[in-house]
């Protein structure tokens, strides 16, 4: 920076292109009066998720070049060569001696590196399977839980294909849109293959139940395929986006339970949480009806991120409140009838989203409750609290840490050393239902409820 200042004119202007110390000293831009700006990298759409990931260009008369027309220019100029960029070129390497060319970072000579690839034929560049180094099962039938896993992001890769593995499941296939990650997790978990293409599990025999965990705009139409396939499948939430595509996967699921019986189950975790499944138990003896509160301190989330986008992500109420609503469904033991739901209105310095709302829903029991889901809370206070009144009584629950009892006579507190939201034990009573021959630990009925009155309380806040 300070010698780009010093052969800099007098109001001049220097741009930043990459990334660059910036130990700027202040009489360098001072007594020339210089100009600093820091370049987008390749343009007008760098980081735009808009421009970039939906493909919605910029029109030419406002935005002349954009990221895509300022590669176009540059490879039409290279192709014609009036660009010539053999003159930039002083070292040229095999990528197998990459390391090499690395070393050469350093060197003050070295301007341009080029890593030389060897020609190999079309059908080994479009490999889209690759075999690892384990022994498959050479046996498989109904009752062994042979699964393949749909995505290896954060949640799969450090919860769920462990939680699988640990419950039994045999571990076959992993598919994932980057081919790198797919061979990395599946060395690590004992995969028999990696693949980028979902079918591979469609068309493989010996795979009878797939695990969906990834992006929550693909979930339905995974979903219905993997039904159309005849395998089990157990799906992170959300289940769908829409009712339509809640309506196909009805229309699947049924058609595939005409002649066998094929499990759908959406990872709804929390029901299998240890002071969940104390509280149920508790409340299994009190028939009058209840009242319940759920306050989600969620914490926010930039409206750029994909979870926001009611196409990509849904949106948090989908996406995520789907648990809670699911969750009381649970507590409560009976159908929902009613739901109401309003938000945080139009105010000014407010963000108008669905995720600071309050939603309550009515059961046919007579009981009712309300999820808070706030995400304009603090961390301070506990992410996720359920209280519960019934009978003269109360059940608190904090963070799945502490369950306390106010009114019972039989029980005062429960604690646990670390939080458990159910994820294993959730993951083992699907397997074990395949091994067992039972149905799905979910009832198909309640999964597609919990889904449809998330989709219509999400559609009513946004209108």
């Amino acid at each position: 920076m300070h010698q780009s200042a010093e052969m800099c004119r007098k109001r001049g202007r220097i741009v930043l292109v990459g990334v660059v110390g910036l130990n700027l000293r202040r009489d360098d831009f001072f007594k020339k009066e210089i100009t600093f700006q820091v370049s987008a990298s390749y343009g007008p759409g760098r980081y735009d998720s808009f421009y970039e990931d939906e493909g919605n260009d910029y029109p030419v008369g406002f935005v002349r070049w954009t990221e895509q027309r300022n590669f176009e220019a540059v490879l039409d100029m290279m192709s014609s060569g009036a660009l010539d960029i053999k003159s930039v070129i002083t070292h040229r390497f095999d990528i197998e001696n990459a390391i090499d060319a690395y070393g050469l970072l350093d060197n003050s000579d070295a301007l341009g590196i080029v890593l030389n690839y060897p020609s190999q034929s079309r059908d080994i560049l479009t490999k889209s399977k690759i075999e690892l180094n384990v022994q498959s099962p050479k046996v498989i039938d109904s009752s062994i839980p042979c699964v393949g896993f749909i995505g290896a992001g954060n949640y799969a890769s450090r919860t769920l294909i462990p939680a699988f593995k640990e419950a039994g499941a045999v571990l076959n296939t992993l598919v994932t849109s980057g081919g790198i990650s797919g061979v990395h997790h599946g060395n690590k978990n004992q995969f028999s293959t990696a693949s980028t293409e979902t079918k591979d599990l469609w068309n493989n025999d010996k795979i009878n139940t797939v695990s969906i965990v990834t992006r929550h705009d693909a979930h339905a139409q995974q979903v219905v395929d993997a039904l159309k396939s005849g395998k089990n499948v157990f799906v992170e939430k959300p289940l769908a986006l829409t009712l339509t595509e809640l309506e196909e996967i009805d229309k699947s699921y049924h058609k595939a339970n005409k002649s066998n019986v094929v499990r759908l189950m959406v990872g709804f975790n929390r029901r299998y949480a240890p002071h969940v499944v104390k509280m149920k138990k508790l409340l299994e003896s009190h028939r009058s009806p209840k009242s319940i509160i759920m306050t989600v301190n969620a914490g926010a989330i930039p409206g750029e991120h994909w979870v926001q986008d009611t196409l990509i992500g849904g949106g948090r109420i989908i996406g995520e409140g789907c648990h809670f609503i699911d969750l009381m469904r649970h507590l409560v033991g009976h159908k929902i009838t009613d739901f109401t739901a309003t938000m945080i209105g139009n105010v000014p310095g407010v963000e108008i989203r669905e995720d600071k709302a309050s939603i309550t829903l009515s059961f046919e029991d007579g009981s009712f409750g309300t999820i808070h889901y706030l995400a304009n809370g603090g961390s301070e206070f506990p992410k996720e609290r359920i209280e519960v009144f019934c009978d003269n009584a109360v059940l608190q629950m904090d963070n799945y840490r502490v369950l306390t009892g106010y009114g019972w006579t039989s029980f005062k507190k429960m604690k646990l050393f670390k939080q458990d939201k159910g994820q294993k034990a959730c993951a083992k009573a699907f397997i074990e239902s395949i091994v067992n021959g039972k149905e799905s630990p979910i009832p198909y009925n309640e999964v597609m409820e919990s889904s449809k009155v998330s989709i219509e309380i999400a559609n009513l806040l946004r209108n």
